[in-house]
């Protein structure tokens, strides 16, 4: 399991079998991000990657009023950054999650805006209670949500996305649904996490990895590119012992007993 991490009262982690589950604990703020937040993301999805054990993430925020409401504006520094540092906290983390090859699921249970559009975006997954709204709304403070383009522009149609950014108006759960921007709804949202960790955690995790490493590869190539690629990755994934072990157990009729190599 992965080693204890460092002491945050804004981040609780807690590992559920083999799922770690990253809740934002700053409910007085609408679970806004913070640096220990951001900080402590970061290492926990640092972790979660070096470590087999470890199936899937799941992110969320505390209570049932929001995700996450994006950068904290109370405290007036949310947007103070060393401009002399190329790299920033906020585009680091979307970076990891760029090269996480472990599940990550967003556990939308409330109101999920600005800069927590792009924490739900960056997950692979996501799902949301039936009261939960998505919104770009930093025109209203006259700022754009440009970090949260880079991780959001793939998963909204253009005009969409256009008109979220310049209006500042929210959408639903039920539209973010028919967008495709979430992969289920419900008013029980815990169910949604169960449905697909009950989908997954019984699947070949060393296919999980390695095919999530091979999704996102891909997604900037172009198209010989990608074929030369992913021609390749095939042999690999027929090279695992969990592709041995799931071949011989559909002969067998029996169940895969997955190694995770």
């Amino acid at each position: 399991m992965p080693d204890t991490p460092p002491p945050t009262s804004e981040l609780r982690e807690e590992m559920r079998g083999p799922v770690m589950w990253l809740t934002i604990d700053r409910e007085e703020r609408r679970n806004a991000i913070s640096a220990a937040v951001l900080a402590g993301l970061g290492d926990a999805l640092a972790r979660a990657n070096n470590d087999p054990a470890v199936r899937a993430v799941v992110i969320t925020g505390a209570g049932t009023r929001a995700f996450c409401a994006g950068a904290d504006l109370q405290s007036g520094t949310a947007f103070k950054f060393d401009y002399a540092a190329p790299y920033q906290g906020f585009a680091n983390l979307f970076r990891q999650a760029r090269q996480s090859t472990v599940p990550l699921i967003a556990r939308v249970n409330g109101a999920c805006m600005a800069g927590g559009m792009g924490i739900m975006a960056m997950c692979d997954m996501a799902v949301a209670g039936s009261q939960a709204v998505f919104g770009l709304p930093e025109v209203k403070v006259g700022l754009f949500p440009a970090q949260v383009l880079s991780v959001l522009g793939g998963l909204l149609p253009r005009r969409v996305l256009a008109e979220m950014c310049i209006t500042g108006e929210p959408i639903t759960a039920a539209q973010a649904l028919e967008l495709r921007l979430v992969n289920r709804v419900s008013d029980d949202v815990d169910e949604s996490v169960d449905w697909l960790l009950g989908r997954m955690l019984d699947k070949s995790p060393a296919a999980i990895r390695r095919g999530l490493y091979t999704m996102k590869k891909i997604e900037a190539m172009a198209f010989e590119e990608s074929m030369a690629f992913t021609e390749s990755q095939i042999g690999l994934f027929a090279l695992t012992e969990d592709a041995a072990e799931g071949q011989l157990a559909f002969r067998e009729k029996r169940k895969p007993q997955w190694s995770g190599r």
